[in-house]
């Protein structure tokens, strides 16, 4: 990997595919680096374009081929996406087909009645609004954002199914679905003809509900296995818990201490011990916590395989020591069994209503 200055014409690293591993996304046959780069936070117009910049050519440089947004991202709104879109002209233009870019529409977007939800005419045209803004004819992948109890299932899963074929995206995708409306979407759109690729939840060693069985007795991993999708998991930092951060208290520069998505009031001295005895096993394997943490979450398990974790990154440093996480994936049953003694839920999923939501 290399630094250019900001104004520097951009080259990428020649070796860029020689560390990061790939994984198949569920039976189908895109491919997606272990670590993905978010944009949900250090996007929008509150940061330098300049740091933007610098961390979008290290992802690549490190062979993170895949970045992910949302149509609401910044601050403000939509503001991350015309961002990436700028550096993407700019500099990744010519590597287009060497990436894969998602963005998603569900949540809250713009007033009145059409602006939110699962509704074809929300999702449709929240989806022109990205093109036209990342100033790109298409996504790779395309999700609903987030379970609408107040939209039938089928009408959404038929927007998806329509937006593939329209050519707007090559894939479809759902975000915190639980184990059973998966399934039900999945069916849903094997019928239509475009089976969903992949599924994005929250999970971390403080959050582990894709793990637990659900009113059927499925969990969310094992429904994505048998409906033959991928994951990426989000947040599998616990929104940078899980990191050198806090083990002495909260710095004021951090997302804590501004309240900025990391309640302070999760950062409970019984948590806070957790993380210090996971900071430990972490130290005594050779990898930073974050590394660790990233690799707890793409390990094999009983029910199925995390695809991809989804990081942010503040500064092309951070970035880098995530992405150190591939070169240790390996844990013994010791190191498993302690992890799990600390690795325990946290009450930190503020998704937990919107992946219950029920459906007519």
């Amino acid at each position: 990997m290399h630094t250019y200055g900001p104004d520097a014409h951009y080259v990428p690293a020649a070796d860029r595919y020689e560390t990061m591993p790939y994984r198949r996304v569920g039976e189908s046959g895109l491919k997606l680096p272990l670590i993905s780069l978010g944009l949900w936070h250090n996007f929008g117009d509150d940061k330098p374009l300049g740091t933007q910049r610098a961390i979008l050519r290290t992802a690549f440089d490190l062979g993170i081929t895949h970045f992910d947004l949302a149509n609401n991202y910044g601050p403000p709104a939509g503001s991350a996406e015309l961002n990436f879109g700028r550096v993407l002209r700019e500099d990744l233009a010519p590597y287009r087909d060497e990436l894969v870019i998602s963005t998603k529409a569900g949540w809250d977007m713009w007033p009145g009645p059409y602006g939110f939800g699962g509704s074809r005419k929300y999702l449709v045209s929240s989806l022109d609004q990205s093109l036209r803004r990342m100033g790109t004819d298409h996504v790779d992948v395309f999700y609903h954002h987030r379970p609408d109890p107040e939209t039938p299932l089928e009408e959404t899963m038929r927007a998806l199914d329509h937006i593939v074929r329209s050519g707007r995206a090559l894939y479809a995708g759902i975000s915190s679905y639980n184990a059973e409306l998966t399934l039900r979407a999945q069916e849903i759109m094997r019928e239509l003809g475009t089976p969903l690729l992949i599924h994005q939840p929250s999970y971390s060693m403080l959050n582990r509900w894709i793990e637990a069985p659900g009113p059927s007795g499925t969990s969310l991993l094992g429904a994505l296995t048998r409906a033959g999708m991928g994951s990426i998991v989000f947040t599998p930092l616990a929104q940078g818990m899980l990191t050198d951060r806090y083990l002495d208290g909260v710095p004021a520069d951090s997302r804590a201490a501004a309240e900025k998505s990391l309640d302070p009031e999760w950062l409970s001295e019984r948590t806070l011990e957790k993380v210090r005895g996971l900071h430990a096993i972490a130290r005594e394997r050779g990898q930073t916590l974050a590394q660790m943490a990233l690799a707890w979450v793409l390990r094999e398990q009983p029910d199925g395989q995390v695809t991809t974790a989804l990081v942010g990154a503040s500064s092309p440093a951070q970035l880098v020591d995530s992405a150190g996480a591939v070169q240790r994936l390996d844990f013994t049953d010791d190191e498993l069994a302690a992890i799990d003694r600390l690795a325990t839920d946290s009450d930190i999923n503020i998704w937990a209503g919107a992946q219950d939501s029920k459906h007519a």
